[in-house]
């Protein structure tokens, strides 16, 4: 593990084994350790500076360490209408048939890297090498909520309306978040199939 301090109240972990850490931190969280977000390959680690230091709260990530082997996170079935707005040009870009992409993006299970980007937004991986499609040039300024996109090897649910410069190639009626309860339906960790419709 290796240590930045980022702030004057945050540290960030980073590591290969970045959600057996978060999952152990949410365990046993420390007093005054105020958030944790997971990345692909690290852990933001935010805590009240009135109540502890920098090197108080290194002593207890390396206390708890990364763990053994994680228990698997739940499986998500997201039903999916493959009617993208990109579709076509995600299958002529890879020389394929719109079919062959559907058949493809949904013919794996992902898993769920962190969330970021806005609540509820899981970054999954990986997507199939023969879908694997760049960022869009131009970002749009209004993506609608449920917009199945790709992005590179991720592929993800936006769960409210939001710019964004993903590859849309489906729709889905999944709530992803509640605002209300702070719940997101996929949690790092977890697994995800997309199911056509």
């Amino acid at each position: 593990m290796k240590f930045v301090w980022s702030s004057d109240q945050s540290v960030l972990v980073r590591t290969d084994k970045a959600l057996g850490l978060f999952r152990g931190l949410q365990k046993s969280m420390l007093s005054g350790v105020v958030g944790l977000s997971p990345g692909r390959t690290s852990v933001m680690v935010r805590f009240d500076g009135l109540r502890q230091e920098h090197t108080d709260v290194e002593s207890w990530v390396r206390s708890v360490g990364v763990g053994g082997p994680l228990a698997p996170g739940k499986l998500v079935e997201i039903l999916t209408s493959y009617t993208g707005e990109d579709l076509e040009e995600v299958a002529s870009l890879h020389g394929c048939s719109t079919t062959q992409v559907v058949e493809i993006h949904s013919g794996r299970i992902y898993e769920a890297w962190f969330l970021g980007f806005v609540p509820g937004f899981a970054y999954l991986g990986e997507v199939d090498e023969r879908i694997a499609t760049p960022r869009r040039s131009v970002p749009r300024r209004a993506v609608l909520a449920g917009s199945v996109g790709i992005a590179g090897v991720q592929t993800g649910v936006y769960p409210r309306s939001t710019p964004g410069g993903w590859n849309l190639i489906g729709r889905t009626d999944a709530v992803l978040f509640d605002p209300v309860s702070g719940v997101s339906l996929i949690e790092p960790g977890d697994h995800v199939r997309f199911i056509p419709q």
